[in-house]
């Protein structure tokens, strides 16, 4: 077994991950190994695999990514498995989890940005410590730059469910095709202003159930088809106040590789940016299963996440 005798359990709004420390390189899981620790009956269980381990110790990864995260001051990479022992890009969620973590190990410096090394490039992060309206242990993660496809080009469907919904793809590092379902009476008050057309648009074209009510025990169906495949998120709009810049909302999100989770920080960056193109509104409350966290859409198509982590305890593995 290629795993240490210690593990640690953490989450970041019900983001749930398996995490360790790999001080020199020597504990590279492999998939049934991952499989198995994030197993929720016979293993850990977990969303995710998170291993913490030195840039110059991870085993095959791009030479040019490699030189860009030390330029930028990255000395810690996270390695990121799905539960499936599928090797993913990113994970948003994941970043404040592992920060936390690294804090514990006096690794990273509560007081300072901490700069992580991820196959997305270099996330930084830094700490605010207790925040009321999100929770303990809250972070900042400076998320880098999306980009965003055509608005509604795919046809989103859902195994046993009726309907169809627009979906926009977004590239967070990793994919995303992202749908707005419905949106609350107050807030739709506000949809005859000529600059909600484009969500007034999406809105009608949507005939699935309410956000709260789909099954995503079953995978969406994306059309076109998606080479790497993607993570499907689905929203509906709770408040809009364009005079203060300000919205909330409600997001679901079935992972690939993993099935619904109660939370997907890429998820909830790729649902501002998508909020943001359909409204110009660029700062976002997005309540999901686990908790809340703020999402803020930069003019430069950069984005900033916003919410806490916790530890849950350590385990020694037989």
């Amino acid at each position: 077994m290629t795993l240490p005798s210690k593990v640690t359990k953490g989450h970041a709004t019900g983001n749930d991950f398996v995490m360790y420390w790999d001080p020199d390189g020597s504990y590279e899981p492999n998939e049934r190994e991952t499989r198995w620790l994030c197993d929720r009956h016979f293993g850990i269980g977990g969303d995710g695999l998170l291993r913490l381990v030195p840039l110059d110790a991870v085993a095959g990864l791009d030479a040019g990514l490699a030189e860009a995260c030390r330029a930028a001051g990255a000395l810690w990479f996270m390695d990121y498995r799905n539960a499936d022992g599928s090797i993913a890009e990113m994970c948003g969620n994941g970043t404040r989890a592992i920060t936390l973590f690294a804090q514990r190990l006096g690794v990273a410096k509560a007081g300072s940005p901490f700069a992580l090394a991820t196959r997305a490039g270099v996330k930084t992060l830094t700490s605010l410590g207790d925040v009321p309206e999100l929770g303990q242990d809250v972070f900042q993660v400076e998320m880098g730059a999306f980009s965003i496809g055509e608005i509604g080009r795919y046809r989103v469907t859902i195994p046993g469910t009726p309907g169809r919904a627009g979906g926009t793809f977004v590239d967070m590092g990793n994919p995303h095709v992202v749908s707005v379902l419905g949106v609350t009476a107050s807030a739709g008050e506000e949809l005859g202003r000529p600059q909600f057309a484009a969500l007034a648009g999406q809105l009608a074209a949507a005939s699935l159930p309410d956000v709260e009510r789909l099954d995503l025990a079953g995978k969406p169906v994306v059309d076109p088809t998606i080479d790497s495949d993607q993570n499907a998120e689905f929203l509906a709009i709770r408040a809009l106040d364009s005079h203060q810049d300000r919205g909330s909302a409600f997001m679901r999100v079935n992972e690939r590789g993993v099935g619904e989770t109660l939370s997907c920080g890429t998820g909830l960056c790729a649902s501002g940016a998508v909020l943001q193109a359909l409204t110009g509104i660029h700062q976002w409350m997005i309540a999901v299963r686990g908790g809340r966290l703020r999402v803020t859409v930069h003019d430069d198509s950069t984005v900033t996440l916003t919410g806490p982590a916790t530890i849950v305890g350590e385990i020694q593995l037989a």
